[in-house]
């Protein structure tokens, strides 16, 4: 999915269920070039420390931490939550200069 591509909140969904709530923290972001990642966090031991390997990271939410239900099929089948994420991801992209956290939905 891309935002520089009229992204869809079925795009963002399918995104969403191919992750595993229960395994690990996850953090959403989104390289340069408008593409969004859902990436584990199982490798670094914080936020910051993950920002630190994505040198082309523009924009991500706070850390979706482990078992939450911000992740998974049943995440994705909520289309108000995923519409409140994709809104917010496409209210950042337009404005984002330099890393941006995110730490509220729309």
């Amino acid at each position: 999915m891309n935002l520089n591509h009229e992204p869809t909140v079925e795009q963002l969904a399918q995104l969403i269920a191919q992750q595993r709530d229960t395994a690990d923290c996850h953090i959403l972001w989104v390289c340069d070039s408008g593409n969004v990642h859902i990436d584990r966090l199982a490798d670094h031991p914080g936020e910051s420390e993950f920002e630190q390997t994505k040198p082309n990271m523009r924009a991500r939410l706070k850390m979706y931490r482990r078992g939450q239900g911000y992740l998974g099929k049943k995440a994705a089948a909520d289309t108000e939550y995923v519409g409140r994420v994709l809104q917010t991801l496409e209210g950042v992209w337009g404005q984002v200069k330099e890393v941006k956290v995110v730490d509220r939905y729309c």
